[in-house]
C-alpha cells in the first residue's frame, strides 16, 4: 500500500471514530440542550443524536418527577413555640431550555427556595394549626414555591410536611391538656347518663305508684330475686300502705276483746301494735 493510500485510510478511520464518539443517545424521559460554540441549539428529542465532539456541548435534562428531601429546619411558630420541621418536595422540569438557561442548578435552587419558604410559612402559623391543619400549610407551601420556580421551567407537584418535633416540656403539657379534656368528656357523659337514668326511674315510679297492685308485685318479684341465695339474710322493709290494713285489724280485735289493756300512751300503743304485727307475720317465732 502506498503512502497516500495509507493516509486516506487513516483519515477515514479517524473520521469514523470521531463520528462514533460524537453520537449521543437520549432516553424517552430525557431532553437534550446543546450548545454549538456557545450558541444555543434547538432542544434535542429522544433518540440517537449527533453532537460534534469539541464543538458542541450537550446537557441532559431529566423530565421525571424528582423527590427532594428538605432537611429539618429550626422554626418558631406564631405562638412562640420552637419546633423542627422537615418536608418533602416533588417537582419536575417542564421546560428544559429555561431550566438550563435561567438558573445554574435548578435542583439546588429549588431546595434552597423550599427551605426558606418552609421557615416562612411555618413561622406564620401557630402550633395547633401546624399539628392539625397540615393540608392547608402544604397547599400554601406548594403555591409559594411554585411561584418562584415557575420562571425556571420547574413545576412543583407536591409539598408535604413530614415530621414536626417539639420540645419535651411542650409534649408533656399537651399530654396533660389532652388528659384533662378526656376527663371532662367522661364527666359530661357520666352526668348525662345519670340524668337519663333518673328520668327513667321517675317515669317507672310514676307508673308503679298509679297501680298499688303493680307495686306489690314488684315487691314480691324483688323477694324472689333476693331469695335465690339461701345463705343471705335479707332485711326487707314494708311500706305503711301494706302494713296499714293489718294494724287496723289488730286495733279492731283489741277493742272487741274484753279486759284488753287500755292504751295509756301513744308510744306504748305504737310499740304494741308493731309487736303484734311482727308476731303475726309468717316466719317469726
Amino acid at each position: 500500500m502506498s503512502l497516500a493510500g495509507f493516509l486516506v485510510l487513516a483519515v477515514v478511520v479517524v473520521l469514523v471514530a470521531y463520528l462514533v464518539m460524537s453520537l449521543r443517545v437520549l432516553r424517552e424521559y430525557e431532553r437534550g440542550v446543546a450548545f454549538r460554540l456557545g450558541r444555543l441549539r434547538p432542544p434535542l428529542e429522544p433518540g440517537v443524536k449527533l453532537v460534534m465532539l469539541g464543538f458542541e456541548k450537550l446537557i441532559r435534562v431529566d423530565l421525571r418527577v424528582v423527590t427532594l428531601m428538605i432537611p429539618p429546619q429550626e422554626v418558631i411558630t406564631k405562638d412562640n413555640v420552637p419546633a423542627r420541621v422537615n418536608a418533602v418536595v416533588m417537582f419536575k422540569v417542564t421546560d428544559p431550555v429555561r431550566a438550563v438557561m435561567s438558573v445554574e442548578n435548578y435542583a439546588v435552587a429549588t431546595s434552597q427556595i423550599a427551605q426558606t419558604t418552609l421557615r416562612s410559612v411555618v413561622g406564620r402559623a401557630d402550633l395547633d394549626t401546624l399539628l392539625a391543619h397540615r393540608q392547608d400549610l402544604n397547599e400554601d407551601l406548594r403555591d409559594s414555591i411554585a411561584n418562584q420556580t415557575g420562571p425556571w421551567g420547574v413545576q412543583v407537584e407536591v409539598v408535604e410536611i413530614k415530621d414536626v418535633e417539639i420540645p419535651e416540656a411542650m409534649q408533656r403539657a399537651m399530654a396533660r391538656e389532652a388528659e384533662a379534656e378526656r376527663e371532662r368528656r367522661a364527666k359530661i357523659i357520666n352526668a348525662r347518663g345519670e340524668l337519663q337514668a333518673s328520668d327513667e326511674l321517675r317515669q317507672a315510679a310514676d307508673t308503679l305508684s298509679a297501680s298499688p297492685a303493680s307495686l306489690q308485685l314488684r315487691y314480691l318479684q324483688t323477694l324472689l330475686e333476693l331469695g335465690a341465695d339461701q345463705n343471705s339474710t335479707v332485711v326487707f322493709p314494708l311500706p305503711l300502705d301494706i302494713v296499714g290494713p293489718f294494724l287496723s285489724a289488730i286495733r279492731q280485735d283489741q277493742g272487741a276483746t274484753p279486759g284488753a289493756a287500755p292504751h295509756t300512751a301513744n308510744g306504748a300503743a305504737s310499740v304494741a301494735e308493731v309487736d303484734a304485727v311482727d308476731g303475726s307475720l309468717p316466719g317469726n317465732g
